[in-house]
């Protein structure tokens, strides 16, 4: 091997070693343990998406490369489904933009529209890859903590504000936010579209968990604020909602412009993906609104289930308005690391939970908080109480 002083791995990602999505499912394999740390269901989505897959795959639709832009069916599909759920029109051939996965949407975005040294100001705990990718734009983040209050975590509109320079490109919005499980009101989303229009920032929306909100919770898209269709890029996706998250279908919708820039990062990214599948999931964005109010349901009922659990375990538990993810307080239980308690919880109780601290720029004030996805089986769940319970 050649040696070099020089380390192999680019210095922009040299914080950023195996996730720890990676760590904590290679101990769940080697204990044996329930893993309720990356959020993946355990069952497939609608058996009917399922053989619209497989038929596309017999009909010979998608096995070659698909458009660059997705094909026609899915970002038809896209723009239908925007329209009806939310009032936003798009032109499917001009302002959608198909994907592998919301990840490659993030990255391709942030490389698409961040120069070396522009500032991103993001929610924290924010989801690993916004890191990873601004990281690699040559971008600088500037997190603003979401804290524990009342039981939610809260957006301190002040801070906000005052995270915005001369140097701050644009703004990276998560709602339904992951890992915390908040999801941003409509006051809260109506002063993020002003600052936005008034210090004239791009803003970039993660909305994949849009159909995953609960009791009173609404989700609202940034994008229908007045000043804000033009200068937001909405990111969303099938996994979540369909519970397909190994096709990796996700995708863009924004002004021309800004989806002509995310496609030219894109396009030298993976090019293209997922062909048969995206067939599919444009017969899964077409589905009835009953689905979408069962899929609520269901979930909600998991997370009920969980939460009440980890509650009578011990545990400090912040009931999410959104998303598949539950947070929990580890203090209660007179604990404070929440990287040693996940690393320990497997040999103790043999249930895998993720340290909400890897979310964290600032990791004391993420230190003692976990997360737990209840996107599982409802008797690997109660299992999982159990073991809890039993620790």
């Amino acid at each position: 091997m050649t040696s070099t002083a020089r380390p192999y791995l680019n210095r922009r990602l040299a914080e950023f070693g195996t996730t720890i999505f990676a760590e904590m499912s290679a101990l769940a394999v080697a204990t044996g343990s329930i893993n309720l740390g990356q959020g993946f269901p355990d069952t497939d989505g609608p058996e009917e998406i399922r053989e619209a897959a497989v038929r596309a795959l017999r009909d010979g639709r998608g096995n070659q490369y698909p458009p660059g832009p997705g094909v026609p069916e899915l970002r038809n599909a896209i723009a239908a489904h925007q329209e009806r759920r939310y009032g936003l029109t798009y032109d499917p051939d001009t302002e959608v933009l198909v994907t592998a996965g919301a990840t490659e949407a993030i990255a391709a975005t942030l490389l698409a529209l961040l120069e070396p040294g522009d500032e991103v100001v993001a929610l924290e705990p924010y989801y690993d890859s916004y890191a990873a990718s601004i990281a690699m734009a040559g971008g600088r983040r500037v997190p603003v903590t979401l804290r524990p209050d009342a039981g939610r975590f809260t957006l301190d509109l002040d801070e906000l504000r005052a995270a915005v320079t001369d140097r701050t490109r644009l703004l990276l919005i998560n709602t339904p936010h992951n890992p915390t499980g908040t999801v941003l009101t409509r006051a809260e989303l109506a002063a993020i579209a002003e600052l936005a229009v008034e210090r004239d920032l791009l803003v970039v929306t993660d909305e994949v968990y849009e159909h995953l909100v609960f009791d009173d919770a609404e989700h609202i898209p940034l994008a229908s604020f007045p000043g804000m269709r033009e200068r937001t890029v909405t990111i969303g996706s099938a996994g979540k909602t369909f519970s397909f998250t190994g096709w990796k279908v996700g995708w863009v919708t924004a002004a021309p412009e800004l989806v002509s820039a995310v496609r030219s990062a894109k396009q030298y990214l993976t090019f293209v993906s997922a062909g048969p599948f995206q067939y599919a999931v444009a017969e899964a964005l077409a589905l009835p609104d009953s689905y979408y109010d069962d899929f609520r349901r269901d979930m909600s009922a998991r997370r009920d289930l969980l939460a009440t659990g980890l509650a009578e375990a011990g545990f400090d538990v912040f009931r999410p308005a959104g998303t598949y993810f539950v947070t929990a307080d580890i203090r209660p239980l007179g604990e404070k690391d929440g990287f040693a308690f996940c690393r320990a919880l497997p040999e103790r109780a043999g249930v895998v939970a993720i340290p909400n601290a890897v979310f964290y720029d600032d990791r004391e004030a993420g230190a003692p908080f976990v997360r737990f996805a209840f996107c599982k089986k409802e008797e690997v769940l109660r299992e999982a109480v159990e073991r809890l319970r039993g620790r």
